[in-house]
């Protein structure tokens, strides 16, 4: 077994398993199927995990997760909180294209399908001027059975093959030979991480967790993960800081470095613009640009 094997339950003969979610947070370990996997986000925010590579997420966002790709969808800290009465809402559609299916999927008719699965077999995310239509075709999907099922998923296949520049989630990795031992170890120092990026971590405390030397711990995330252990928090540190830019429920860019666990605004800066590209300013113009109809006059936030 690979990483946390994950068995995804089949309701009779079906080959094609839609299943909706209402919870207090996602399923929260690092675990892999051999199903590909389509997750419409209907509710939630968090951070997805695919392999070694980071993605927040927010809510009417639908990413495909490749056959066999460790992932998990985080939930922010906020939803594993008592005290709070948030909701994660999703509906998936889970396939195995090299299970029942295959035989279809060999079919001539269908190479432009197989073609575009096996480029797109390390995931991708819908733009979003696309969800709407995807949505709709999943909705029609979770209602049908049968021969009128499949139909309509292969519409959607068929649609994908559409959609041009999709943005992959992972580039292919080392993680496929990490052992189930080491991908429930690995998840845990992911968890760590991701529910403590907020407060100084040292390297002892997130050895610690692996019950290692921190020179031992630091060959081995960097083996598996192709990150340093810095890398890694720095990544979900500015993950953490842009969807707190995006969301605008802070007053200033100061804050929410501080916030995300960085004690010194030039280092924030120089990170995010190592890791994003831009500059946190220069981050937050691109997205309203991109998000809103904006004027020249759009405010954004100050230091």
């Amino acid at each position: 077994m690979k990483v946390l094997q994950f068995t995804i339950p089949v309701p009779g003969e079906k080959n094609i398993i839609v299943q909706k979610e209402s919870l207090p947070f996602f399923y929260p370990h690092l675990h892999r199927h051999d199903e590909m996997q389509l997750t419409w986000i209907q509710q939630g925010e968090g951070t997805l995990v695919v392999d070694n590579n980071m993605h927040h997420f927010r809510s009417n966002e639908i990413y495909c997760i490749g056959a066999n790709q460790p992932h998990v969808f985080k939930s922010d800290p906020d939803y594993f909180d008592p005290a709070n009465t948030l909701q994660v809402q999703s509906m998936t559609i889970f396939f195995n294209p090299k299970g029942k299916l295959q035989n279809i999927f060999e079919l001539a008719e269908i190479k432009a399908v197989r073609s575009f699965l096996l480029k797109h077999r390390s995931g991708f995310m819908i733009p979003e001027d696309k969800v709407e239509e995807v949505a709709d075709l999943m909705n029609t999907i979770s209602e049908q059975n049968g021969l009128e099922q499949l139909i309509s998923f292969l519409e959607l296949l068929k649609k994908f093959c559409s959609i041009p520049q999709l943005r992959e989630l992972s580039a292919l990795s080392e993680m496929d030979r990490v052992s189930e031992h080491e991908g429930i170890r690995l998840g845990n120092i992911y968890n760590f991480i991701m529910m403590n990026y907020s407060r100084q971590i040292t390297l002892e405390d997130v050895a610690a967790q692996a019950h290692m030397t921190p020179q031992a711990f630091c060959r081995y995330f960097k083996k598996r993960t192709r990150h340093t252990f810095v890398s890694f928090l720095n990544e979900v540190r500015i993950n953490e800081a842009c969807k707190k830019l995006t969301d605008g429920g802070f007053e200033s860019i100061s804050t929410i470095a501080y916030t995300c666990g960085f004690n010194s605004i030039t280092n924030f800066n120089r990170v995010f613009k190592t890791i994003t590209g831009k500059s946190p300013s220069e981050y937050v113009d691109a997205y309203h640009t991109n998000t809103f109809e904006t004027t020249p006059n759009h405010s954004v936030l100050a230091y």
